[in-house]
């Protein structure tokens, strides 16, 4: 059992005194200081106008305790990760970690505690830690001991109790104070004291079975209850081996057989893995974690094998694994799947391979489409992270006219010649080929989205910027008809539109698009950007967008 008292660093320079304030019934107090303030005879506890008498200079800051217990919790879960999975809070300046176990994985139980220091000094805590066979006895030794780290063998906490004073036993200040006005000041002169004089001595019953309890806990004569702040993980499945595995075929072997024994406690709780992690013993004491992600919850075998199969293949055996544990670090409601009465689409997922490029070149390196709001073509998906959640594109409306599997990233111009103005291509140029069409069905006309153009309108954009049509801002007033100066507003409206923030142009005119078919059976999708109508914006132009297959 180990018991840890940190205080958390502040940006007051060292050297200055400074302190914690409080709210309590008998008014302002300090609720922590710092090290100098205590050289200047400060302490938690003392009243706000006493401290100001002893330390005249002393620096104060309203204490936050919602903000301590917050960042206690931080704290515990990190050390849960690396140190023990079952820990508490001790107090509202302490943790306590049950390392039953663990101190072997880090080579003795004083590696334990300087490693745990040395990690607590790096973040900017001091602490005291004490490591012994009760929760009373570390929290004592922690606060009221002159050493730090202390270690106390087992069978050895009476001697190491014996000159700590009363206060360490976690007993309500009027009952310590009692004891000492009782000549009793350390706990080693409770040891001798007969029970029943104990209990003559104090006017309640209650506060003298409390010092016989929190005295017994202490020196392991009752057991004391500990509620795990952090329970052990729900899905996770151990594998100890009675002689270290020293060749990579037996930890694969093994790990064959945790992927399995996990996926089968997923499975009956209907979730799935969204991320695993792989924890490896070596006989030697240390031990290292390999973590995967995946893109879909699974709770296939096969699947968590093949992710984590090529890293274990990496791995330095060193004097051999003697422990492996896998476990399901982020789990998700599994997606129901039909495994009865009938067969499967036979589909194949693409998470599985998602999930082997992701973890050998990198989260960054590997994206996928996903579906956004918007009945643009090019503006209709979007590129995010693979890991960002299932892709999820809905279904084809009846209704709507077919889209091409191929869609190019940027629509290409095309020379069109039509037998009428708004008719569909009867023959057209494309990366200087020319096609004559045989085959057209159209239009499908996709109206802009205004209510784009209106949010950027919206937006001030200086006229001045690269690429924008109008007056620079050192000129004077531009000159010429109405018209000419609606199409030089017009033209900075398109130029605001393509800077947009999606990366693409977001189309001004209508367009109406067809699906054409030419003479060598090859199927098309173009569309005019346009009408003949509207004069003051040009001709229309053609491009073509996707490619049937």
């Amino acid at each position: 059992m180990s018991g840890a008292a940190p205080i958390s660093d502040t940006s007051v320079p060292a050297d200055r005194p400074f302190a914690l304030v409080g709210s309590e019934e008998r008014g302002l107090v300090l609720t922590a200081v710092n090290a100098e303030s205590v050289r200047q005879g400060l302490a938690p506890g003392l009243g706000l106008a006493d401290a100001r008498a002893i330390c005249p200079h002393l620096l104060t800051a309203p204490a936050a305790p919602k903000k301590d217990e917050d960042a206690l919790l931080t704290l515990a879960s990190w050390a849960s990760a690396r140190y023990s999975p079952t820990l508490n809070s001790d107090g509202d300046d302490g943790l306590w970690l049950d390392v039953t176990g663990v101190p072997h994985l880090f080579g003795g139980e004083g590696a334990l505690l300087a490693d745990l220091g040395r990690r607590l000094a790096r973040a900017g805590f001091t602490a005291r830690l004490a490591l012994a066979e009760t929760l009373g006895g570390a929290h004592a030794l922690s606060r009221f001991a002159r050493v730090s780290p202390l270690i106390v063998p087992d069978g050895k906490i009476g001697e190491a109790l014996l000159p700590l004073p009363v206060e360490a036993l976690r007993l309500e200040p009027e009952i310590a104070l009692l004891l000492k006005r009782l000549g009793l000041k350390r706990i080693g002169q409770l040891y001798d004291l007969p029970r029943a004089s104990l209990e003559r001595r104090f006017h309640s019953k209650d506060a003298a079975e409390a010092v016989l309890l929190r005295l017994d806990q202490a020196l392991g004569r009752r057991e004391e209850p500990r509620a795990p702040l952090l329970p052990a993980p729900d899905f996770v499945a151990r594998l100890p081996f009675p002689d270290p595995l020293i060749t990579h075929d037996g930890v694969i072997a093994g790990l064959d057989h945790l992927a399995s024994a996990l996926c089968r406690k997923l499975a009956r709780a209907g979730r799935g893995a969204r991320r695993v992690g792989l924890w490896v013993c070596r006989a030697d004491g240390s031990s290292f974690l390999i973590e995967a992600g995946l893109s879909a919850p699974s709770c296939e075998p096969k699947h968590l094998l093949g992710l984590l199969q090529d890293k274990v293949e990496a791995i330095d055996m060193g004097f051999g694994v003697d422990l492996m544990a896998l476990a399901a670090l982020l789990t998700e409601t599994l997606t129901p799947s039909q495994t009865t009465l009938a067969k499967s689409d036979g589909k194949a997922r693409p998470e599985p391979l998602i999930d082997r490029l992701v973890n050998r070149l990198g989260a960054r390196a590997v994206r996928r489409l996903y579906p956004q709001a918007s009945h643009i073509p090019e503006l209709a998906q979007r590129l995010r992270s693979a890991f960002a959640g299932p892709s999820l594109w809905p279904e084809q409306p009846p209704h709507k006219p077919p889209r091409p599997p191929l869609l190019l990233s940027k629509p290409e111009p095309l020379e069109v010649l039509a037998e009428i103005p708004e008719g569909p291509p009867a023959r057209f140029t494309w990366r200087r080929v020319t096609r004559r069409v045989i085959k057209a069905e159209g239009p499908e006309r996709i109206a802009p989205e205004w209510w784009r153009a209106l949010a950027l309108r919206s937006k001030p954009t200086p006229l001045s910027s690269p690429g924008l049509t109008g007056r620079s801002s050192n000129s004077g007033p531009l000159i010429g008809k109405p018209g000419q100066q609606a199409n030089k507003d017009q033209g900075v409206l398109d130029a605001r539109l393509r800077g947009h923030d999606t990366e693409k142009a977001i189309p001004a005119r209508p367009r109406d698009y067809y699906r054409i078919e030419d003479e060598d059976g090859r199927r098309y999708w173009v569309f005019r950007e346009g009408l003949y109508q509207e004069s003051e914006h040009g001709l229309p132009s053609w491009f073509l967008h996707g490619v049937f297959g």
